[in-house]
């Protein structure tokens, strides 16, 4: 299954030194230039900046449509609108946790999912202690409400914009 990444997830995992998930589940992953620019090149010096950098399997794309780009920036920031627009010209899976570009992107009726999700798979795989990985995001200053911790915990499977993807690549 071909992915894109926005830059929230990429940075999260690094935080969690759990960045190789990505490479793991998808063999490699699609960023847009905006998205390389906001990690690599604006977040010099911070967390994810060096990771994405040195990853070989992390490979930046030019996005074609640029209006479409535009359009979404009306209410999105650049990073998520490119990481949109070249999950939809890729036909690819899109990782990606703001809510309204996962509002935007489900409405484009884009497969999604984020940082947990990748996660999930990650524990239904037996890569790792769900709680103990969740508790560490947490500490790294992800946003997870105790609502959403609980509802997470409580998931028995893989999430549902996963399955039947070819885990492992």
């Amino acid at each position: 299954m071909i992915a894109v990444s926005n830059s929230t997830p990429l940075i999260a995992l690094a935080k969690i030194n759990q960045l190789y998930l990505l490479k793991d589940f998808f063999g490699e992953i699609f960023i847009p230039e905006e998205v390389y620019d906001e990690v690599v090149l604006r977040g010099s010096g911070l967390t994810g900046a060096s990771e994405v950098a040195s990853c070989s399997w992390i490979k930046t794309e030019p996005v074609a449509n640029r209006l479409a780009v535009d359009a979404l920036c009306i209410s999105l920031d650049r990073g998520e609108a490119e990481a949109i627009v070249l999950s939809r010209e890729k036909d690819a899976l899109l990782i990606i946790d703001d809510g309204d570009g996962r509002k935007s992107a489900k409405q484009l009726g884009l497969k999604i999912t984020g940082t947990v999700g990748i996660l999930l798979l990650a524990s239904d795989e037996g890569m790792l202690d769900l709680k103990n990985t969740l508790d560490e995001l947490k500490s790294a200053g992800f946003r997870l409400s105790d609502r959403e911790y609980g509802k997470i915990m409580s998931l028995g499977c893989r999430p549902t914009e996963l399955k039947g993807s070819q885990p492992r690549a």
